[in-house]
């Protein structure tokens, strides 16, 4: 089965897969959250939702609460302090659990794909993101702290573009 095929649920709960929520764009997948440190990030993700989306990619955001409880709320908390605060646009998920033994089988896929360091495993943190091509091969694995607009991140979407 490919990672674009993987049932998933978005964050009002209806059910979708990858292939649905972005056809044949390329994907950042990041889990986020909303009380961490890194909460800012939603601003260049939504940034580049804006600038890349017209060319064939989406972001799309993976709710967590799996590190120090940072992102509690409801669906419906979520979704109104993403829009409300960040003007996000792009699709969210249900919360979901990306290490352990309830892990969601598309982070089972995506933690086997290693970092530039040559390092794969478990998501370290809030905001790790995920790129992944039009055709569901994951192509690069960029750690928490990598901003949105990081080059590393905007050359390789550009180049799955």
């Amino acid at each position: 089965m490919s990672l674009r095929d993987i049932p998933l649920r978005t964050l009002a709960d209806t059910p979708t897969t990858l292939a649905d929520l972005a056809g044949d764009r390329a994907v950042l997948l990041v889990n986020v959250a909303s009380r961490c440190g890194l909460t800012p990030q939603y601003a260049g993700l939504v940034k580049l939702q804006q600038e890349y989306g017209p060319r064939g990619f989406t972001v799309v955001g993976v709710p967590c609460n799996q590190f120090m409880g940072q992102e509690p709320g409801s669906p419906e908390e979520i979704q109104e302090f993403c829009s409300a605060t960040y003007g996000v646009d792009f699709p969210l998920l249900e919360k979901t659990d990306v290490n352990g033994p309830g892990r969601h089988p598309l982070y089972a896929e995506l933690t086997r794909v290693a970092d530039d360091g040559g390092e794969a495993g478990d998501v370290q943190w809030n905001f790790e993101k995920f790129l992944i091509d039009r055709s569901g091969a994951v192509v690069a694995r960029f750690r928490p702290r990598t901003a949105p607009e990081d080059p590393a991140v905007t050359s390789a979407i550009e180049k799955v573009l």
